[in-house]
């Protein structure tokens, strides 16, 4: 039977309790204050059902010092978690390889991120991307800059990225967002999993045939130990990157512009000085990062604060809560674009370090820097209805609404 009418971007955002959990912080900074490390999930403890696949042992680590020292040391935290979840719907991606594999197959995908690359991008995909979507409202002097910019914005960069044709976007959106439900409706999420490869099989052969400047060719192209990589190998690094472009940019750059409007001063200090840009796009994945937490496995009993991990146990990194860490940032729930700069763990740290961070950053960087020359008197909406972020896992506002001098 065919499904009944859905929206699959409402029902991910309900699922992951945006609307539910307001400000999970609270919570978390009284457990951090106990100790860097607490048996239970995020889930759990604010409230919220479980994923079926953090049954059993599971930590969750709330410090900034704990949560550097769980990602940095792979051999005992393995990121082979994921292939009880992610992993189900992508195949095996670099999210769930340990080393030596891992560096070997993230090196073929960095080539598709290079300093030329991503020049490359801005250029041809970034700019009038940004550019045109402000066209569809510049002149009407408001906007919601959730569903007409920054939710639309980066899942089209990544699939021109990628190579696919502009008339399967929507559908790519779709099932990039469906794919990441899979903890919550694995049959949907399994479906979308089998459209994308049939999406990236429609356009592969020809890549293989004709390679062009795009990510797809890069992967058809690149050799690992002198071998190509297979179509299977391919399908699941392109599915590992659809939810990427289509959740964690979306969400970074809408929490950053919802602090730069709370903050009136700050957001024409940016204006006046374009140099505060990337400490600004720091502050928001701070204060606001996009994925609260991340998971690895104990692959022995390990100790964290005196508390014994059992081998085998879930350690869930949070990443929000390390970023909000007193003992690391001072005024830790306050967004300030001018506090002193420390580095941060949104992009969580080491050797799975966001291969994406650089795009991320630039898609940012661009989409401020053409809303603040476009629309200088850009504002929120004086009428619009108690605007904030919520949620747990993925965090963002669900509306954006912002006014200012047609242009």
């Amino acid at each position: 039977m065919a499904d009944a009418p859905y929206d699959p971007f409402d029902d991910f955002n309900r699922f992951h309790a945006h609307g539910a959990v307001r400000d999970p912080y609270p919570r978390l900074a009284d457990l951090r204050r106990e100790r860097c490390i607490h048996a239970g999930t995020l889930r759990g403890m604010c409230g919220q059902p479980e994923f079926a696949w953090e049954a059993g042992s599971t930590y969750i680590v709330l410090t900034h010092d704990a949560a550097t020292r769980v990602l940095l040391d792979g051999e005992t935290f393995s990121s082979a978690v994921y292939a009880r979840s992610l992993g189900r719907v992508c195949g095996h991606s670099i999210i769930e390889m340990d080393e030596p594999e891992h560096s070997r197959y993230r090196g073929l995908i960095q080539k598709a991120f290079t300093r030329g690359a991503l020049d490359r991008w801005e250029h041809q995909l970034v700019r009038p991307i940004v550019n045109r979507m402000i066209d569809g409202f510049a002149a009407r002097g408001r906007a919601d800059l959730i569903r007409e910019l920054t939710f639309p914005f980066p899942v089209s960069v990544i699939a021109g990225m990628i190579g696919l044709d502009e008339a399967d976007l929507p559908a790519f959106h779709r099932m990039a967002t469906e794919l990441l439900s899979v903890t919550a409706e694995p049959e949907r999420g399994m479906r979308a999993s089998q459209g994308l490869r049939e999406l990236f099989a429609r356009t592969l052969p020809e890549r293989r045939a004709a390679p062009r400047d795009d990510l797809m060719s890069v992967l058809a192209t690149a050799e690992l130990d002198g071998t190509r990589l297979d179509d299977e190998a391919i399908y699941a690094f392109l599915r590992l990157l659809a939810p990427a472009g289509a959740e964690t940019t979306y969400r970074s750059l809408s929490n950053l512009l919802l602090g730069l409007l709370r903050r009136p001063d700050q957001l024409d200090a940016l204006r006046d000085d374009r140099g505060l840009m990337a400490q600004a796009i720091e502050e928001g994945l701070r204060w606001e990062p996009p994925l609260l937490a991340i998971p690895r496995t104990a692959t022995r009993a390990v100790e964290i604060d005196g508390v014994v991990v059992p081998a085998g146990s879930t350690v869930s990194v949070n990443l929000g809560a390390a970023n909000r860490d007193e003992e690391r940032f001072s005024d830790p729930d306050v967004f300030d674009i001018l506090r002193p700069q420390k580095t941060n763990v949104a992009f969580a740290t080491g050797a799975h370090r966001c291969l994406g961070l650089h795009l991320a950053r630039l898609e940012s960087t661009v989409a401020l820097d053409a809303l603040l020359d476009r629309l200088p008197s850009l504002r929120l909406d004086p009428a619009a209805d108690d605007v904030h972020i919520s949620g747990l896992t993925f965090r963002s506002p669900l509306a954006l609404p912002v006014v200012f001098d047609p242009s």
